[in-house]
């Protein structure tokens, strides 16, 4: 009796597990974002393997064979679904320029210290900061001025304001509009324009998910019409490959550096788990007229996410 009672009871645990990931997974499938808490969990998709390898453990032991269908089902689902996805097609034309890019989400300007040292010490050609208030915007001003003498900002308290530094000449656009600052700008990278966008929309809190949907499609909408002028997009996109909405910004053409660059699903955030747990929601993601190589992530203090620095190389049109 006790044996029949314990198989019952794995059959109901695995079952449970396995109804939880299969929302998950259904909506990967039905390629939409859901409600909450399904867009928080689909950020740590890969991580989903672990409740329903739990599952299929319990049905086994429990000889719950309909229950380990279910298991192999779902997990070849999310087997699939962890592929990388978008576009790697290297550009045809001669190579132009190269530049090196740094994103940084500095937590309400915490790390501004720690940024300003690894920006010394890395040397990219244009930086972006995400949550960049006042206070760190002095410091960025005071100890990275001379070194990057061009910028666009948004100056705001709190996680509101961003900046982008620049060694190359910028022109100020119009940037997208968002509930955080995300600053613009037209670049002069040794002769050629190349459009700068800074990306921090609202990340998928309960009750936001509206806003963070509104603000990636803000973004989709500004990479669509890029209007043919190579592209660099930045930031923290509060959303992974696993997230509809951001797929949609790579089916306008733009790649994700990090795969390019062999670095697909290294997670950036929580600082504190990563890279052994987490997912990656800070991206550089450029148009098809770049390249993309060494892209490393960077832990720096005092904030939760991992700074993402990259190196690009700007190609002709053949």
């Amino acid at each position: 009796m006790d044996n029949q009672r314990g198989r019952r009871g794995g059959s109901w645990t695995a079952a449970l597990l396995f109804a939880g990931v299969s929302v998950v997974v259904g909506c990967r499938a039905a390629d939409t974002d859901g409600i909450t808490p399904v867009p928080q969990l689909l950020a740590f998709l890969p991580w989903l393997l672990a409740p329903a390898g739990l599952g299929l453990a319990l049905a086994l032991l429990a000889r719950w064979w309909t229950g380990v269908v279910w298991a192999l089902v779902v997990l070849g689902a999310l087997a699939w679904f962890i592929e990388p996805y978008g576009k790697t097609a290297e550009p045809g034309g001669p190579p132009l320029a190269t530049l090196r890019v740094l994103t940084s989400n500095v937590e309400f300007g915490r790390a501004a210290t720690a940024l300003v040292t690894a920006v010394r010490r890395e040397r990219p050609d244009v930086v972006f900061v995400e949550e960049c208030e006042y206070t760190c915007d002095a410091t960025l001003k005071r100890d990275l001025g001379t070194a990057y003498p061009y910028r666009r900002a948004v100056a705001a308290g709190g996680s509101e304001g961003s900046v982008i530094l620049s060694r190359f000449p910028l022109k100020g656009t119009d940037g997208v509009p968002g509930t955080m600052g995300m600053p613009g700008a037209l670049a002069d990278v040794d002769g050629h324009p190349v459009r700068l966008q800074l990306a921090h929309p609202m990340p998928p809190l309960p009750g936001q998910l509206d806003v963070w949907r509104r603000e990636l499609g803000a973004l989709r909408e500004f990479a669509a019409d890029r209007a043919d002028t190579p592209t660099v997009l930045a930031g923290d996109f509060n959303a992974s490959q696993d997230h509809a909405a951001f797929r949609r910004l790579l089916d306008t053409g733009l790649r994700d550096t990090a795969r390019l660059a062999g670095a697909d699903r290294t997670p950036t955030w929580p600082a504190r788990t990563a890279p052994r747990l987490g997912a990656q929601i800070d991206h550089v993601l450029v148009s098809e007229d770049f390249s993309a190589r060494d892209a490393r992530f960077l832990a720096l203090a005092d904030t939760d996410h991992r700074a993402l620095i990259v190196e690009v190389t700007l190609h002709g049109r053949p």
